[in-house]
């Protein structure tokens, strides 16, 4: 099982966030007000940011421990990231944006982002730009991304939240499709309580840094 295992602590500007939580193969919905410190846990998770305290394991991998004096770099930890803003080079076609952590000239690799493009339904974008593609490609070429490295966890950050709600659903059921097919930890973080409950498994709450309620929403694998 892809365990992820979370016991951090960072003095922020206005109080201290100190999150401790593990989590299976399930969707893990972080919901809270702007502010609380969810987008600062993922970042720590993700290696974006470094903790002052405690330790993050994934797969019994240490990520960050204070105490062992350990930080994996970023592009060490093996982790997907869907930003808010997709994050895509928006100099690079989307079939570059999906290679990008991939060898081009890789037949194997090459085959892979084939099938992920056809699994997200964007190979007729394969040879077009960020800026000529709607949001909800982009949703999709990042998505892609994400995943092309088989990441041991995937992490989204409010990834439906500039959609339009017809869009929003077809999305929510490919996404669905796929979360029944994958076998990582996700963690999505969103302010759309019918969002949650229709993608999450459990759903933790933040306040102020600290987490003050959990949801059970479908039993976790």
């Amino acid at each position: 099982m892809n365990k992820l295992k979370v016991d951090i602590k960072k003095q922020l500007k206005f109080y201290e966030l100190s999150i401790k939580f593990e989590q299976g193969n399930e969707l893990l919905v972080i919901q809270g007000d702007s502010g609380s410190g969810k987008t600062t846990t993922l970042d720590i998770i993700a290696g974006i940011k470094k903790a002052d305290e405690g330790e993050v394991l994934l797969k019994d991998r240490v990520l960050y421990s204070k105490e062992k004096k350990i930080f994996i770099p970023i592009r060490d930890r093996n982790i997907g990231y869907v930003f808010q803003n997709y994050a895509l080079f928006p100099n690079m076609k989307v079939w570059d944006n999906i290679m990008f952590g991939l060898d081009k000239k890789n037949k194997k690799d090459i085959e892979k982002g084939n099938m992920l493009m056809e699994q997200f339904g964007i190979s007729h974008l394969k040879n077009r730009f960020p800026n000529d593609i709607s949001g909800g490609e982009k949703q999709r070429v990042s998505l892609a991304r994400a995943m092309s490295t088989n990441p041991d966890l995937l992490i989204m950050d409010e990834p439906f939240s500039a959609l339009d709600e017809t869009l929003k659903d077809k999305l929510y059921k490919d996404f669905l499709e796929f979360k029944e097919n994958s076998s990582i930890p996700i963690i999505l973080i969103t302010h759309n309580n019918e969002e949650a409950k229709l993608l999450g498994d459990r759903i933790i709450h933040f306040q102020q840094g600290k987490i003050i309620n959990e949801e059970i929403l479908r039993k976790s694998v």
